[in-house]
């Protein structure tokens, strides 16, 4: 579906996320005077003028990547490799603990 807004054709897109992130995420907009649509319109014309994201993206504050897991990672793998693990079937959500 194609509108004319000022002269420019407007298109749809759908996008998915977490439904507590979508209420987030426009709870915020409404608080700073604007909707989702122009903040993701802001952030693709600032990415598409800049050639980048527009803000850092990282791994470090997920504790998956901290430097005891990926220690311990590292531990596990060398085992596997010298033949001191057996690899095993994933089981439940990883919560079992």
């Amino acid at each position: 579906m194609r509108k004319e807004v000022h002269g420019m054709a407007q298109t749809n897109i759908n996008i998915r996320m977490d439904e507590e992130l979508k209420k987030s995420f426009d709870a915020f907009c409404e608080e700073v005077g604007m909707s989702m649509t122009t903040a993701f319109t802001l952030f693709a014309k600032k990415t598409v003028r800049e050639q980048r994201i527009p803000f850092e993206i990282s791994a470090d504050g997920d504790p998956f990547y901290s430097p005891a897991n990926m220690a311990r990672l590292r531990k596990a793998a060398a085992e596997m490799d010298a033949g001191k693990g057996s690899p095993h079937e994933l089981t439940g959500d990883g919560a079992d603990g």
